[in-house]
């Protein structure tokens, strides 16, 4: 039975539309709190993706002019997803990304597409469509982020406000031109509003006004305080250290499940482990690795960035090469990143596999047949690689911060002894402990029993959205209690 209502604003929901964990996120928690009485519409603009993808579609309200011209807001569903659909050609129905055109550029006005994702997610939290009033709105990344601030500026009566936050490296800074267009007071534009450093700060906004903000792990959450983590909103955000918190995200273990698992070359459990081999012998014969069962396969399913510490990676291909590993690495991104990569496969045949590109299935082979996955990244607010990982028993390789350092339990001395152990954790980032970690890695694959101790201890990890959302409910009737009072 429903008894709350929560608005879910978004610029991306997986399966419809995804350039990052985000969409993973958006698109599995509606489903994951309807057990806990809770429906959840999410809102997103009406990208060619999302409008292809509608299965139903019902105008509920019509705009005259939604920041460069006329808009209407649907009612739809799609891949079992309840939502609402911004469609408004002139700011979405448009070839390339969901930010970025097909030049590889940011869309010019991406300040007025998501103002408009702010700006009618408010409209919603105020009663727009009177068939769905939310009890709360939950507002996500830079791109939602005006959500809250419209909400605030609107006066009177308003439903409470969520803002999660899933990298703070990417903020929404816009020109101070803009903020007479953006609909706001005048007065809204100052240090206690929407200003960020004589930007519009989308992000910032979303910070100070949201009644709750939220991280996708603890590890995040206490980071993001810190000048190291905080990119410049760490004074704003230790000024709301009571309203704080991080909730670790989930995996969808449906589509996740090497039991199941349609993509994969043998599906496998922890009762018929000796199946997972032919995974590994596939994944060695896409990537054109050497079939060899005997040499540990380091897997890599990643954006080419800095931040995911792919350089620290490129440094070390030496130390893989000489501890007799192979490694498989799925990725896009950095140009310098990806031809260090590709130099290395063609300097390395049959011991470097390169896939420059992303694939799903590709991305599920992987996991499923790599024997450990590297996720050396500088920071991570949580990270979904590495729950997949432990899903399907290729034991993580992460660095300690973050949401790693939250899912990853490092199999040291203690760890051993007492059996619980999933994966292998290094710090500080950099190309050293990187080093040191790789050659404990192959240590513990020498030892065969042990070896498949930790992967049958990954594999029982719970990686679901069980545990996250009993706290995203808490969370929401926490503020509905609050605001009632």
């Amino acid at each position: 039975m429903t008894d709350l209502k929560v608005l879910s604003v978004a610029s991306e929901i997986y399966p419809l539309v995804k350039t990052g964990g985000l969409a993973d996120v958006v698109g599995a928690l509606p489903s994951a709190l309807v057990p806990h009485g809770i429906e959840m519409r999410t809102l997103v603009p009406g990208y060619p993706a999302v409008m292809g993808a509608l299965e139903t579609a019902e105008p509920v309200h019509h705009f005259d002019h939604l920041f460069g011209g006329p808009a209407r807001l649907l009612a739809a569903e799609a891949a079992g997803l309840k939502l609402f659909v911004i469609e408004a050609g002139h700011l979405y129905d448009r070839p390339g990304g969901p930010y970025v055109g097909p030049n590889g550029l940011d869309w010019e006005d991406n300040a007025l597409r998501f103002a408009a994702l702010g700006a009618v997610g408010s409209g919603l939290g105020l009663g727009l469509v009177p068939g769905f009033v939310p009890d709360t709105v939950h507002a996500h990344d830079w791109q939602a982020g005006l959500t809250p601030a419209y909400l605030h500026y609107s006066g009177g009566r308003r439903p409470g406000s969520v803002m999660t936050i899933h990298n703070i490296a990417f903020q929404g800074k816009f020109d101070a031109a803009l903020a007479p267009v953006l609909g706001f007071p005048a007065d809204a534009f100052s240090i206690h509003g929407i200003e960020y450093y004589g930007t519009v700060g989308y992000l910032k906004a979303g910070l100070k006004f949201a009644d709750r903000i939220t991280t996708v792990s603890p590890g995040y959450a206490g980071e993001i305080l810190l000048p190291e983590g905080g990119m410049g909103l760490e004074g704003l955000l230790n000024d709301r250290s009571s309203v704080v918190s991080g909730i670790l995200n989930g995996l969808d273990t449906a589509a996740w499940n090497p039991a199941t698992d349609p993509l994969i070359a043998a599906r496998f459990d922890t009762r018929r482990m000796k199946a997972r081999a032919a995974n590994k012998a596939e994944l060695q014969r896409r990537f054109g690795l050497d079939p060899d069962p005997d040499a540990l396969l380091f897997g890599v399913v990643s954006r080419l960035s800095w931040q995911k510490g792919l350089d620290l990676l490129a440094d070390n291909i030496g130390t893989l090469l000489g501890l007799g590993a192979q490694m498989a690495l799925l990725g896009a991104g950095d140009p310098d990143l990806a031809g260090r990569f590709a130099g290395a496969a063609q300097a390395h045949p049959g011991r470097i596999g390169v896939w420059l590109g992303y694939d799903e299935a590709i991305a599920h082979l992987v996991q499923a047949g790599a024997d450990a996955l590297l996720v050396p990244s500088r920071f991570e607010p949580c990270g979904l690689t590495q729950l997949s990982a432990l899903r399907y028993g290729a034991l993580p390789v992460v660095a300690r911060v973050g949401g790693l350092a939250d899912t990853v339990i490092d199999v040291n001395e203690m760890a051993r002894s007492a059996g619980v152990g999933t994966g292998v954790q290094f710090s500080p980032v950099t190309p050293s402990a990187l080093h040191l970690a790789l050659n404990r890695t192959h240590r513990l694959w020498q030892d065969k029993v042990l070896w498949k101790k930790l992967q049958r201890n990954a594999m029982a990890t719970d990686v679901s959205w069980e545990r996250a959302a009993r706290e995203y409910d808490r969370l929401f009737r926490d503020l509905v209690a609050e605001r009632g009072a």
